[in-house]
This record gives structure tokens, sequence and C-alpha cells, in this order.
């Protein structure tokens, strides 16, 4: 069946908006006014009036954790406290209310001490009031850094810790003794404690998240599921390949795939995925780059920094990945064809970075498309070099809403400045995609449309906006969710755009967002999603199906 949507307001591209879209299985066949498209109408043509509402490209996640997010969602809700005494009441209920689903262990996401009135972060003391029975576990919103009870301690054996640091601490009191909080390597460890929902549940997990992209306007994700919520690789990646087959997905879905060390990596080139798995192309599901951590977070001060944090300058932050182990994963992928996309946030782990990306690149250049993602401390050399050496920028506008409140305290004003300089490099040539780096954040796109055009938090602070020249206007914001994101997958020819040959990823908003008041933009949605032609979410009533 053929599908016409017209009396809408299309966006086409910056300054051009038609009225009407024919579209012809999963590729727009045509756009233009309502007399020209609907002029193509037949017995069978399905027709959807939008009646004046606003028509966008499907928008696309550069960096998530899918199946993390819907784990998230579906634990105990830390991220709404404002205070460790909020956290340890809201842990308590949970566990009263879900005894099952705590029998092995409590794990919850989403704390922020910043958030605190005395930025203290919660320790194994506070957690033993939610049980000393069962590890409890608590991982502050970046999951950089989490927090165990008593029972956590012991059967980590943090008291007489033996085992590799790695990139890792463990905190002290003032006595010397551990108070349950670790970083970065042990985080990993601790998690292994408490059992992972079954595969049956995670897939459950999956296709559940995957009602709530379409409902809140994602029709791609580019997703780090592989390496970091699954750690068994073959078994992920048949699951995926399970619900694609079964058609179950609901939207387009690429992966970022972490590994543990270069020779797993070397299996997946060589006969694993990489070799052998079967993705065809403009298929809903993709293989896509190999992924990489570089360094923390900013919040947990464990981001790689040059001249180490404003108010603890011998604190330079946490190196995740060497910069001969990174080197040597960049060669490979090379040698593969293959995209590497980097978590890097402090400005010693973005030079890092690049630095390897360099070494690898194909004659001469960033041919493989390899990108920065979050790249969010910077200063004016590392964003000229950005630009010059066309590397990716995979940002999160939204992650203003709390770090504007922190950014100068670190990392001093002068860089601050320069920091988050999502606008600057835009507006300077750089390839530059939105996404949300759920569940660190929520993976609504509305709030990091918001955030990107009007640099407030989204109570509206401050007035005028956080830096205010990095602020986009509302079709640059859009561009950079939708093209942007395609071309970091290789897909700008036929992805991002309503246009003539393109899949048919579109969107139809509950409130026209070009002229909307732009504190509004962050609760707008989607009244209509539609993925490769199909109609993936419909809200009753707001638009008309004609035959």
């Amino acid at each position: 069946m053929d599908t016409i949507l017209f009396n809408g307001k299309v966006y086409v591209e910056k300054g051009h908006y038609v009225e009407a879209v024919k579209v012809d299985g999963n590729l727009i066949s045509k756009i233009g006014s309502n007399e020209e498209v609907l002029a193509l109408k037949d017995a069978n043509t399905r027709l959807i009036d939008c009646k004046g509402k606003t028509l966008i490209p499907g928008l696309n996640d550069s960096h998530m954790h899918c199946t993390q997010f819907g784990e998230v969602k579906a634990k105990a809700p830390i991220d709404k406290a404002r205070s460790v005494d909020e956290l340890v009441a809201i842990c308590q209920d949970f566990l009263k209310k879900n005894p099952d689903k705590c029998k092995n262990g409590l794990h919850a996401i989403g704390w922020n001490q910043d958030l605190y009135p005395d930025k203290r972060m919660p320790n194994r003391y506070d957690l033993d009031k939610i049980s000393t029975d069962i590890p409890v576990i608590v991982e502050r919103v970046c999951g950089h850094v989490l927090s165990g009870n008593s029972k956590v301690v012991e059967l980590m054996g943090l008291e007489d810790y033996q085992g590799s640091l790695e990139s890792g601490e463990i905190y002290k009191d003032e006595n010397g003794v551990p108070n349950g909080i670790v970083s970065e390597y042990l985080c990993n460890l601790a998690n292994e404690l408490i059992p992972k929902p079954s595969l049956d549940e995670q897939r459950k997990i999956l296709v559940e998240t995957m009602d709530y992209l379409v409902s809140h306007g994602l029709t791609s994700v580019q997703s780090n599921d592989v390496g970091t919520t699954f750690f068994d690789a073959d078994k992920a990646f048949a699951l995926l390949h399970d619900i694609y087959d079964k058609g179950e997905g609901k939207v387009r879905y690429r992966h970022q795939v972490c590994f543990n060390d270069i020779e797993e990596f070397k299996k997946y080139l060589s006969e694993g995925e990489y070799a052998k798995g079967d993705y065809p192309e403009d298929g809903l599901l993709q293989l896509g780059p190999l992924k990489l951590f570089k360094d923390g977070s900013l919040g947990a001060r464990t981001a790689l920094m040059k001249n180490g944090y404003a108010d603890d300058p011998d604190n330079h932050g946490t190196l995740w990945l060497s910069d001969e182990d990174m080197d040597a994963y960049c060669i490979l992928a090379a040698q593969n064809g293959l995209q590497v996309v980097t978590h890097c946030i402090g400005d010693l782990a973005v030079e890092k970075t690049m630095d390897s990306y360099e070494k690898a690149f194909v004659n001469g250049k960033n041919e493989l498309r390899h990108a920065l993602v979050h790249c969010q401390v910077t200063d004016e050399e590392i964003i000229q070099r950005i630009i010059d050496k066309d590397i990716l920028v995979f940002a999160q506008p939204i992650f203003l809403d709390y770090d504007m409140k922190i950014v100068e305290e670190l990392c001093g004003k002068d860089l601050a400045d320069t920091s988050y300089a999502f606008g600057t490099l835009i507006k300077r040539g750089a390839h530059l995609a939105y996404g949300t780096d759920a569940p660190v954040e929520d993976c609504n796109p509305f709030p990091n449309i918001y955030m990107a055009v009007t640099r407030c938090d989204i109570s509206g602070y401050p007035e005028g906006g956080f830096n205010p020249k990095e602020k986009v206007d509302v079709e640059t914001a859009i561009d950079a969710y939708t093209l942007g994101s395609a071309y970091g997958e290789f897909m700008e020819d036929k992805l991002g755009r309503i246009k003539e040959g393109y899949l048919a990823d579109m969107i139809l908003l509950d409130r026209d967002i070009f002229t909307v008041d732009p504190m509004e933009i962050k609760d707008i949605l989607p009244v209509l999603t539609m993925v490769n032609g199909s109609l993936m979410f419909e809200k009753e009533g707001a638009y008309e199906i004609c035959m």
C-alpha cells in the first residue's frame, strides 16, 4: 500500500517546506504541494490528513544504551532523589514492594551528589539502612562511580583487596576503611555480584523500550549494548537478530560494540559477527562501529584533564584505555575498514583520542568517519583540530541541564567558555550529531533539542541561556538529530531528510517546533511515527486517515 500525508507543514531542509509527501513501500517517492501529490493517489492509497501539523524526519540518537535504558526504567527511581536520605527511602520502598526482583540484590542507577544539599556521595553505611543481607548497589548517573553496602564490601573483599585496580579506585573513610564507593573498572566487578536479567527478560525489555522510543519520535538508534549491558556478545547479537527477524524491531538499530580486549576484537573481525553477520543493506538492524572508552565522567571527576581540575589540580582524572592499546585498536579497525567511536569527555581524553585516530587515518583523511562521543571539555586548539581533521562529534546537549552548574567550578572559567561548544562546531563546519547517552539522560529527544536551542536547563535557567553564543536555531538542531546522525552511520544519502528517494522515516508533531515558544520545545511529542514506511506509533484523533 502507498501512503500520502497531506495538509502538513513538511520540513525538507533549511528554508524549504512543502505540504505533502507520498510514500511507496519504504521510500519517499514524491514531495510537493497538496495538489501535486494528491494527483498521484489511486483507490488503494492510504491518505493521512495532517491537519496542518508539522512533519519532520525521524530523529536518530547517535549514541545511547538502549537495553540499559529499559533496565533502569524498571529499577528503583533514584534519579528522583535530592538527598542521600531520599535515595535510601526510595530504595527501601522499592525493596518492600519488589521482594522477588531484589532477592539476589538491589541495583539502581541515577544518583548525583551535586544535586544534594551536602554534595555527599552515598556510602556503605547509608545503604546498610536498605539491607545488609543482600548486595545493594547504586550507581552514579554517569555509571563511572557506584556505592555498595557492607555486603558488597564483604563480597568484593575491599577491606583487604588484592586484585587489579586497573583504572578504578577504592574510596576510604577518615579511618582508612573502604566506605563502599568505587570507580571505573571496579564498578564492573561490583555489578557482577547481582545477576543480570535473563535473555528472555532482556528481550522483553528491548521490545518494550522500542515502544517508548517511537512514542517519543525516535526512528533510529545507534546503541552501545554489546560489551556494556551484554557481556556475552554472541548471545547479544543473536538476540537482536531474533527480534528483527520476527518483525518485532520498531526502530532502526545500529550496533556500537565494545570488546574486552584486542584479542577478542581480532576474533570477531576474523570469524565472528564482523566476518559472518548477516545485515542486508538498508535493513532495520545494522552492525556498526567499534566503541572505545578513553576516560570517565566530569561529574565523577574521572574525566581526563590536561591541567587537572580547577579546584583539585593534582587530579587529572582516569585513563581508561592506554594510548598504546588505543592505537592498536584503531589501526586494526582501519585495516578492516571499520569506524571507531570513542567516549572522551576531558580535554586530554579528546586530544589523545584524536592522536590515535590520526595514526589510523586512511589516505591521510578520516575516511572511516571516526567520532568523538561526548567531546565536552575543549579549548580553541581542540575545536580547530576537530574541524581541520574532519573528526565527527556525537554530542549530548542535554548534559548541560546539570553540567552548566559545575563546569566552571571544575574546569575554570576560560576552559568552560570553550567547552560544550556544540554551536561553534556546527557553525564552523564540523559534522555533529545529537544523542542522549540514555540512560544517563532520558532518550526523549525534545528536551535535547530544547537545550541546544535555548542553552537553558529544564527549569529555564539561566535567562538568556548558558554561554549563549553556542545556541543554534531549531532547523540546525533538527538537522543534527537527523542528517547529522545519518552521516555518522554513512546513511546521509538515504536517511535524515524528507526527500524523494529517501527512506520513509518521519514524525508528525503535536505542535509546530519551528514557531512555538522555544521554552515549550521540551514538551513536544509526536502524534505519528513512521519507520521504513510503516506506522509504528499513532495518537488517536490527532490526524485523520482516509481511504
